[in-house]
């Protein structure tokens, strides 16, 4: 059967995808544009990310950045395993290229978006984000990419859309996780559509000036610095705009331990263990003297304001 014209796409777009892409990534043979190196000098171990400094307040933590082999080697991936170090051991099987992702829901331009078609979409920005496990460790992190409200202002939520939907990839091919017990497949998340267009919450692609190893959430990610780690979807597939609040992972899977907000309050505790303070990984070994942890992760002056009136103890 012969595909319909329909059904071809676009020998210029094709060559645009390209175009953009080569910008994008300072690898071999591509050339860097003025902007392309920001505050944290590529690494050498995957291909460059062209990015400049953000001007987003509270994206330039002034907290040192942890080490990258901290960043990349102790990671909660559970499509990959469950113990800190699985993912960097198993990731290596993920297939990234190529990669789409489906806009789905209650938007005006529905669709389905090559990666490249993404990465093109925005200024590509370092920020400098602490990242806070609900295990009681953290991290500095510089990530690389544009807030999530340039592919949401670009697809035109409805009226009724009122959250935002993540689901990641779930290929038991390449993912040996993926059918465990532990959570239902595939990992899904959301947010409350103004958290999704906060400035600070970031579509990641990359982190230290490369592209995102795959044990971060290859090819891209969520990162939403206020909330804990796990409210940050990996390896995203598909995003769907909905007027009901989603379903998410780990809310299905232990809710009295998970709530759907998931904000950093160190005034909530896990029932297994206190947030009052976190271990920064890299400081000094185990027996260090753990820190405090900052409400909404050191970012209330930023976001504090998007739960005036909530009662955050019930909304956890």
């Amino acid at each position: 059967m012969h595909p319909q014209a329909s059904e071809i796409t676009p020998r210029a777009l094709v060559e645009n995808r390209r175009q953009a892409l080569q910008h994008l990534l300072l690898g071999a043979g591509t050339l860097a544009t003025p902007w392309a190196i920001g505050q944290t000098q590529a690494l050498g171990k995957l291909p460059a990310l062209a990015h400049k400094p953000s001007q987003v307040p509270g994206a330039q933590a002034l907290d040192k950045p942890s080490a990258y082999q901290d960043a990349t080697g102790y990671n909660n991936f559970y499509e990959f395993g469950t113990d800190k170090s699985d993912p960097a051991a198993n990731a290596h099987t993920l297939k990234t290229t190529p990669w789409t992702v489906d806009i789905e829901g209650l938007v005006k331009k529905p669709g389905r978006w090559a990666l490249e078609d993404l990465m093109a979409l925005g200024a590509m920005e370092e920020r400098i984000y602490r990242l806070r496990c609900v295990e009681g460790w953290s991290m500095v992190i510089p990530w690389v990419g544009f807030s999530l409200a340039e592919l949401i202002r670009k697809v035109e939520p409805l009226g009724s859309a009122k959250f935002v939907e993540f689901v990641s990839l779930a290929d038991p091919k390449t993912m040996p996780f993926v059918g465990s017990r532990m959570l239902q497949w595939p990992y899904t998340e959301g947010l409350r559509l103004d958290e999704a267009l906060h400035p600070l919450t970031l579509l990641a692609f990359g982190m230290y000036g490369e592209v995102l190893p795959k044990q971060n959430g290859a090819p891209l990610r969520l990162v939403v610095p206020w909330k804990y780690g796990f409210k940050s979807a990996k390896s995203i597939v598909k995003i769907r705009f909905t007027e009901k609040q989603p379903a998410t992972a780990w809310n299905q899977a232990a809710p009295q331990e998970y709530g759907f907000y998931s904000n950093v309050n160190p005034a909530v505790d896990h029932p297994r263990w206190s947030q009052a303070s976190e271990r920064r990984l890299g400081e000094d070994g185990l027996l260090a003297k753990r820190r405090k942890t900052l409400p909404f992760n050191g970012y209330e002056a930023q976001v504090a304001s998007l739960y005036t009136g909530m009662d955050l103890k019930k909304y956890y």
